[in-house]
């Protein structure tokens, strides 16, 4: 019985070898039963995962010119645009039961500007120590804490920008956050939904397959 050889198998000279991590050629007979396995598997893996992103990515191409030519067509046809505010859609089928939604984010940095509100705000919490306000403090510290990857947590800073406190130091603080923000593009989510009835709850066409 032939021995089924590996895909990432290297001839030479007639015998096989596989490249480790270090880019040595280590002779077949020498690796692992188990190391075998493991690259087999995830090899086989990773072909089927680039064939369904490359559809993936086709189909959201596919689904964007679809859109395109539609709304085209229903402003021919109505003498003006359709869409939301940035370009937000909302598609649904006659009977209720299917819907696309069409999602404009813009995309934003923090600016210098953000150095100076948190001199302002660390003034602010620091005259207020006495009178606790726990919940601010915890609120400041998340929006603060840059990320791994360099990030300000932004969920956490628009949650700060809602926090109603008349101290002018601490306005100026919040404007000089507002004046940090700087757009710089956007991206386009498409988003699908389906339901068995149409008085029934939405449920997501999952694509993403960290949620499936």
């Amino acid at each position: 019985m032939t021995e089924k050889r590996p895909p990432a198998a290297i001839d030479v000279g007639g015998r096989l070898y596989l490249r480790d991590a270090k880019g040595n050629l280590v002779p077949l007979e020498a690796v692992k039963a188990a190391d075998l396995l493991i690259d087999e598997t995830v090899r086989c893996v990773l072909v089927r995962a680039r064939e369904l992103s490359a559809a993936i990515a086709a189909f959201k191409a596919d689904t964007s010119d679809q859109v395109q030519a539609l709304l085209e067509l229903l402003a021919q046809q109505y003498g003006a645009p359709m869409g939301g505010k940035k370009g937000n859609l909302t598609l649904t089928t006659f009977d209720g039961c299917e819907q696309l939604k069409v999602q404009v984010s813009d995309q934003f940095e923090f600016g210098p500007e953000l150095q100076a509100a948190k001199a302002l705000i660390d003034e602010c919490l620091k005259e207020w120590a006495s009178d606790g306000r726990p919940e601010i403090r915890a609120i400041v510290n998340r929006a603060f804490s840059v990320e791994k990857e360099g990030h300000i947590d932004r969920a956490a800073m628009f949650l700060l920008l809602r926090v109603e406190i008349t101290d002018a130091r601490w306005r100026r603080a919040m404007d000089a956050i507002r004046d940090s923000m700087r757009v710089t593009g956007s991206k386009v989510y498409t988003r699908l939904y389906e339901r068995p009835t149409g008085d029934g709850a939405w449920k997501g066409v999952t694509l993403d397959m960290a949620s499936a």
